[in-house]
């Protein structure tokens, strides 16, 4: 059964830094297109980074650009959220999510990322 667990979140002041990890397992990883999404209370889900099956191709949400890099190592079936001058705005639960196009989803079931002095 196909499962993605993320990891690294927790607690970082503004202007810090963070690295969230996600492990894949029971799937062909390197068939999958990865992103993370995040969602903070009261508001809908968006994606934020996502990267292509073999790592060349990367979208980032535009107020993260230039802070965020998403990253993956398919010999380990990991992917990486390198999140850099951590704002407020930046606090939700961040999710792992797995697509290979053709109409299968695996979400982890996220890490929380709570920025506070």
């Amino acid at each position: 059964q196909a499962q993605l667990a993320e990891s690294g979140g927790g607690l970082v002041q503004p202007g810090g830094s963070l690295r969230l990890s996600c492990a894949g397992s029971g799937l062909s990883f390197r068939a999958f297109a990865m992103s993370w999404f995040r969602q903070a209370p009261g508001k809908e889900r968006e994606l934020v980074a996502s990267i292509d099956n073999i790592g060349y191709k990367t979208y980032y949400l535009g107020s993260v650009k230039g802070r965020f890099t998403i990253s993956r190592d398919n010999n380990k079936n990991t992917i990486a959220l390198q999140m850099n001058r951590v704002t407020p705005e930046d606090a939700a639960m961040y999710y792992c999510k797995a697509n290979n196009g053709m109409g299968l989803v695996y979400w982890g079931q996220g890490t929380q990322v709570t920025v506070s002095s």
